[in-house]
């Protein structure tokens, strides 16, 4: 029997989709037009005609982050670029999500760089503390200030969020709770993991699936592993935080990190709708949809319909 996929969290059917326009995580310009983009697409119609009431948060939209990312040259904590700029925008999407969640809707959240989940994922777990976290990324994102080469920290939400490393925290990051435990955040589609990273994973007994685990199990069975190893029981609050790098540049060429031997589009779309079928998807973030990165039209294309797709099968679109 065909069964649309319930919402136990959401019986009502209420998104506020949360414009996370924010580059300042990394180096790349063009990655605030993402959420644009989506919208531009037809997110918000799609949404509405799976059945969802949607509004919209601007929490950015009061101050020019941009402007200051390019102008500000002093804002560095040691090799950490732009820790001031990066703690004040995620402070206030963290603001919006939690009044998102307040209202008793779903916090979508669309980027930007995935510096913006430190935002979300904070008022997620303000609201659900018993929440887990499924990360899809070519990427651990779990570098904290002693572990990254790049200092760029849309490469570090994780460790923040974990508290991870937190004598070295910049202050304008300090306000991020330590609310995720090891246990409560599975990776899926990791394929360039540094090697600080994978000692943080390895140490703190992170369940962590990367490409080689797809390949030999199967996408279906990697994610059964993923959420018995963070949600056992099935009772948990789900909160899916996608990175559209996880699938492979081929699908999604218009993006910051590509990294080749991802998932395909269709297996990209198929972690959304498992997800979706559990009944407990709580928030939702699509993050690093980048339209300048693109060299034609038809990348932006396929990267921007990408993103709209997996939120559209987060949120419920099937096949039959």
């Amino acid at each position: 029997m065909l069964t649309e996929p319930s919402f136990d969290l959401y019986p009502n059917k209420k998104a506020g989709l949360v414009l996370a326009n924010f580059s300042g995580g990394q180096g790349k310009s063009g990655v605030e037009d993402g959420p644009k983009y989506m919208l531009r697409q037809g997110l918000r119609q799609d949404l509405q005609e799976l059945g969802w009431t949607t509004s919209i948060e601007e929490p950015l939209a009061s101050d020019d982050y941009e402007k200051r990312k390019e102008t500000d040259t002093s804002d560095v904590w040691g090799i950490v670029k732009r820790p001031q700029l990066v703690g004040e925008a995620t402070k206030q999407i963290y603001e919006s999500a939690k009044k998102v969640l307040e209202r008793g809707e779903m916090p979508v959240t669309i980027g930007g760089d995935h510096s913006v989940a430190i935002g979300s994922i904070a008022a997620v777990f303000e609201k659900h503390p018993d929440a887990c976290v499924l990360w899809i990324d070519a990427h651990a994102d779990i570098n904290t200030p002693s572990t990254t080469d790049s200092g760029n920290l849309h490469g570090c939400p994780v460790s923040f969020l974990m508290g991870l490393d937190s004598e070295n925290t910049p202050p304008s990051l300090q306000w991020v709770p330590k609310c995720v435990k090891p246990n409560k955040i599975a990776y899926i589609g990791l394929r360039d993991v540094d090697a600080g990273e994978k000692r943080i994973l390895r140490e703190n007994h992170i369940p962590a699936f990367s490409m080689y685990h797809v390949d030999r199990f199967g996408l279906n069975h990697v994610i059964e592993m993923a959420l018995q190893a963070i949600n056992p029981d099935g009772d948990c609050p789900i909160h899916l935080s996608y990175d559209v790098d996880a699938m492979d540049p081929l699908f999604v060429p218009a993006t910051g990190t590509p990294v080749r031997g991802g998932l395909t589009l269709r297996e990209g779309l198929f972690v959304a709708e498992r997800v979706a079928e559990t009944g407990k998807l709580v928030a939702l973030d699509v993050v690093e949809v980048n339209p300048t990165l693109a060299v034609h039209d038809m990348h932006v294309l396929d990267t921007v319909s990408a993103g709209c797709a997996v939120a559209r099968c987060a949120l419920g679109e099937t096949l039959l």
